[in-house]
């Protein structure tokens, strides 16, 4: 999109990637606890679009989509890291409840109600949905997983969020944890696998799935934790 002049319409090109922007930020929040606000991360993408409208270059052979959503990604990654968005009683609450999961799946021989899981923990029901909504921030598989770094290494956040050639996820790739997670899925209870489907299949963010079930989207960020705790209490042996 150029001017009469042959450059860029910086204007008009910021106004067309918006939705790319939001649709960063809000597939990013998921992963992130309830005192980030969304519409900072809006902002700081725009920085970010911005900053990737300047340096794009065709030449270089890649379609400036991909090139926005790096330099908007990292943006916000850059702003995320500057205000220690986790704290450490946060990633101590994440491990407290995959352990209670581990045992309980253990004991029962089932995924565990939400119930019984804040009964384990020792909490009401309550207090236990609040605390998956203070948590968000979990992902599949950590660094630490595969590296054993302790909890304080300042690459903690690039374990949780960032999208790298390094992200843990390409472990993935090995067919028989792809295997294991399958049927790891398979074993979440029906309105879990759902959300999980629309989140990371479809690429819905938090707000179209609320929709989609009609609970409140904090409602679908406790699913989402708690889906996650389950996975990776299923996956720890990998």
């Amino acid at each position: 999109m150029y001017t009469a002049k042959g450059q860029l319409d910086r204007s008009a090109l910021i106004k067309q990637y918006q939705p790319l922007v939001r649709r960063l930020a809000h597939h990013m929040m998921a992963k992130l606890p309830a005192s980030v606000e969304v519409d900072d991360l809006i902002q700081v993408g725009l920085i970010g679009l911005s900053d990737a409208l300047s340096r794009y270059e065709a030449s270089q052979g890649v379609q400036f989509e991909t090139f926005a959503t790096q330099r908007i990604r990292g943006a916000m990654l850059d702003e995320l890291r500057e205000n220690d968005w986790m704290s450490r009683g946060s990633r101590k609450s994440q491990k407290e409840i995959e352990t209670a999961l581990r045992r309980l799946e253990h004991r029962l021989g089932r995924s565990p109600a939400e119930s019984e899981i804040a009964a384990e923990l020792g909490m009401s029901l309550p207090d236990y949905q609040a605390l998956l909504g203070k948590v968000r921030g979990t992902q599949l598989v950590y660094l630490e997983d595969m590296a054993r770094r302790g909890e304080d290494d300042d690459t903690y956040l690039d374990r949780h969020v960032a999208d790298t050639e390094a992200d843990p996820l390409n472990m993935l790739r090995d067919q028989r944890l792809r295997e294991s997670l399958v049927q790891a899925i398979k074993g979440l209870p029906e309105r879990e696998q759902y959300i999980m489907s629309m989140y990371y299949e479809q690429d819905m963010n938090l707000k179209e799935i609320a929709a989609v079930l009609d609970v409140t989207e904090s409602r679908v960020c406790q699913l989402h934790s708690q889906s996650i705790a389950r996975l990776r209490a299923k996956m720890r042996s990998h």
